[in-house]
């Protein structure tokens, strides 16, 4: 009889469906409110994507390790995504590039404090034999709901004459919904026990993880300093003359090429060699980019978005899934964590390169240099399987 998938990883599902759905509802209007209305530039824009993501991911590798110690995820997650609702009104309130980025701050704390436990939980209850398949479930509901977000948007932005503030107030209830269901949906593990709390950082933690995991490790990173902010296929949308309205448009095709792709990779991944299906999204990334350096027409730019999407669709789950199968049940926790922090500091190196390339050298360069970085992380995932056919990716 075929393995179902828990009740518990499915309301993860919808829990991240609905705060996905709230954030990429700001997401995909941010970028050209920072820039039409705040008057921020491209580098400024990439700096407060950066240091955001880069804070949400550097949050996870103690929120990871303290959910480790505790044994017990569900309090962690009810305070991360309780601080990312809160955040939500900050939004339409600003009136500053500084008030956005203390909204966007704080917004990325709560994921970083949800995000490692999250993984964990889901580590702790998936069944073997389908572990693949539950991150990308969760993976794929989550991105239904930043397919859903840049929807909504658009229908409020023509209900609403365009009025960006009016739009983001919208974001505030798909928020309090999620965190709603974490309180009645989520249930801890049977058998978990507390740990002693091993500092993630010390020499003697880091020690236990295989050699194995650090390739992930140092794969994951590379596909971050290759993937820069999505903030940058809005403004590009944005510079090629796609109107305020429809520019949400770029997330919708960019999140339903990632929900569409997550699942089936994932249950691929339980089938076939994982470092396969990282190759594939991969090329997806350099063609990607390719197609947005040197798009000329909006049909382009949409294929080049689809692409970027369809790259995250084969390469965020499993990589979450390497995680998982890489590392000790008591440190699933402080696993993720890490590889977290290491990719939030990468996220913060590729946005800043991203928005100095950009009002430097222009779009098109810009997107040339994400297409050498996958190239190079294409590379080392050659490497690696020439040097280490004894390791499991």
């Amino acid at each position: 009889m075929a393995t179902s998938i828990p009740r518990t990883i499915l309301a993860l599902g919808f829990v991240s469906l609905f705060m996905d759905l709230s954030s990429e509802l700001i997401h995909s209007l941010l970028p050209v409110f920072l820039v039409t209305t705040l008057g921020a530039n491209a580098l400024t824009v990439g700096l407060i994507e950066g240091i955001a993501e880069a804070t949400a991911n550097i949050a996870k590798v103690f929120s990871g390790a303290i959910s480790d110690f505790f044994g017990r995820r569900k309090i962690l997650l009810l305070f991360g995504y309780g601080l990312a609702a809160l955040t939500k009104p900050l939004f339409p309130l600003a009136d500053s590039v500084i008030t956005v980025f203390i909204a966007r701050f704080l917004d990325r704390i709560g994921k970083g404090i949800r995000g490692a436990p999250r993984d964990a939980l889901i580590a702790d209850v998936a069944p073997a034999n389908i572990r693949g398949a539950c991150f990308g479930l969760r993976q794929s509901m989550d991105t239904v709901g930043a397919f859903l977000g840049p929807i909504l948007a658009i229908l409020l932005l023509l209900l609403l004459n365009g009025n960006i503030k009016l739009v983001l107030w919208a974001a505030v209830i798909p928020s309090v919904i999620a965190v709603m269901l974490i309180v009645i949906g989520v249930d801890e593990p049977s058998g978990v026990i507390a740990r002693p709390f091993h500092s993630p950082l010390k020499w003697a933690v880091l020690t236990r993880f295989s050699v194995q995991y650090w390739w992930v490790v140092i794969i994951g990173a590379l596909f971050t300093l290759a993937r820069f902010s999505e903030a940058f296929l809005v403004l590009r949308a944005q510079q090629m003359g796609l109107a305020v309205t429809w520019i949400p448009l770029v997330m919708v095709v960019m999140s339903l090429a990632y929900a569409l792709s997550a699942y089936p990779a994932g249950i691929l991944s339980d089938r076939m060699n994982k470092k396969y299906l990282l190759g594939i999204g991969l090329f997806f990334l350099i063609f990607a980019d390719l197609a947005l350096a040197q798009a000329t027409s909006i049909p382009v730019l949409m294929l080049g978005v689809a692409l970027w999407g369809l790259h995250m669709g084969f390469s965020q789950g499993i990589l979450a899934t390497l995680v998982a199968e890489t590392t000790p049940p008591e440190l699933k926790g402080t696993a993720f964590g890490l590889f977290n922090f290491i990719g939030g500091v990468f996220m913060l190196l590729s946005s800043l390169i991203a928005g100095w390339l950009w009002d430097r050298y222009g779009a098109e360069f810009t997107f040339y240099c994400g297409a050498m970085f996958a190239f190079l992380a294409l590379s080392l995932l050659a490497i690696k399987r020439t040097y280490h056919r004894n390791l499991s990716l």
